[in-house]
């Protein structure tokens, strides 16, 4: 992208943080009676560098981290935090130490203003382990998720409902699972094994394949040429080892027929350009996403558009921070 480009979406980045500010009356209508600002936050790195573009251009944050979208629900405060990094550099050792760096960081800003709930969202889910140990030891007062639970029960309902809607019963029908090896791919392996369905799992991950295979006792592979014909992709990674493409849907679909794909990953395991090429034989959506009409963005369409979602929709992990956000507000549950 040339440079003058960057500048210009440099000064539109800056703009929108500084009109999402100025919008935000619920904030300062709280600072005014010296509540807290934010109740749930969640730290998330940039998913590419569309995002980079859209939300720093050529701005880079001090301290590593920055206001993203605003959400208010219900008398809830919910702000992301975004990090410096997007989701390409945090495959990396550097990229990880400072991620690390970062989100401690940023975890100390949400404490400061107030929240209680703290997200860890998209590639930063395991940037501590799967415990988070050193993370409750730093800040023991507040709660941690990776809202897989909450991304998890939308996941489920959405693929069942569009398997019934497409007449996809479990006699004649075949679903991939790309990359059922993750919590979100093992779970969708498991709902659909109980409920009959033949599952093919596929990715690169040989010794997760093998743990999945012996377990639920189904077939697994590592390419989409192994996969064979099937009526339905569930895309649980964005793995570029495993990525559809229009190429590859072309290996995995039956002839005659289009493909039905469910794509919880985030950034999309389909990419737009990929999508395109291919729009006339599949059938895509987004999984894993939450709706309420209560759920409101600072300054609207703008916000939410950018953050590539709709009016009212929010993602699965978000969801959940927020329940939980709203349950300890009414005291429902308890740092413990």
């Amino acid at each position: 992208m040339k440079k003058i480009e960057l500048m210009i979406w440099t000064l539109f980045s800056a703009v929108w943080r500084f009109s999402v500010a100025v919008a935000d009356w619920r904030t300062h209508i709280r600072k005014i009676r010296g509540q807290s600002i934010v109740d749930a936050v969640f730290i998330t790195n940039m998913r590419d560098n569309t995002d980079r573009h859209l939300y720093l251009g050529l701005w880079h944050p001090k301290n590593g981290h920055f206001n993203g979208p605003r959400y208010w629900i219900n008398g809830v405060a919910g702000r992301t935090r975004a990090l410096d990094i997007t989701t390409e550099e945090l495959v990396t050792s550097k990229g990880r130490r400072k991620a690390k760096e970062q989100s401690i960081s940023a975890v100390q800003w949400a404490k400061d203003n107030g929240a209680k709930v703290i997200l860890f969202a998209a590639s930063t889910k395991r940037l501590f382990g799967d415990d988070g140990k050193k993370l409750k030891e730093l800040f023991p007062e507040l709660i941690f998720t990776i809202g897989d639970n909450g991304t998890m029960l939308l996941l489920e309902a959405e693929v069942l409902k569009a398997l019934e809607s497409a007449n996809l019963d479990s006699k004649c029908s075949r679903i991939a699972v790309l990359g059922p090896y993750g919590f979100l791919g093992e779970m969708m392996v498991k709902t659909l094994k109980e409920k009959d369905y033949v599952v093919v799992g596929a990715g690169p991950n040989v010794f997760g394949l093998k743990q999945i295979s012996k377990k639920y006792g189904i077939k697994t592979c590592h390419t989409f040429a192994e996969i064979g014909q099937v009526d339905v992709a569930v895309a649980c990674t964005h793995s570029q080892k495993i990525r559809l493409t229009a190429e590859n849907i072309e290996l995995i679909r039956r002839p005659g027929k289009k493909l039905l794909i469910l794509d919880v990953a985030e950034p999309s395991n389909l990419k737009r350009q990929e999508y395109l090429k291919c729009r006339d034989v599949v059938v895509r959506q987004d999984a894993g996403n939450a709706y309420s009409l209560n759920l409101k963005y600072v300054l609207g369409p703008i916000s939410y558009k950018m953050f590539r979602l709709t009016k009212g929709v929010t993602f699965g992990c978000f969801a959940e921070a927020l329940s939980l956000a709203s349950k300890l507000k009414r005291k429902e549950v308890e740092v413990l």
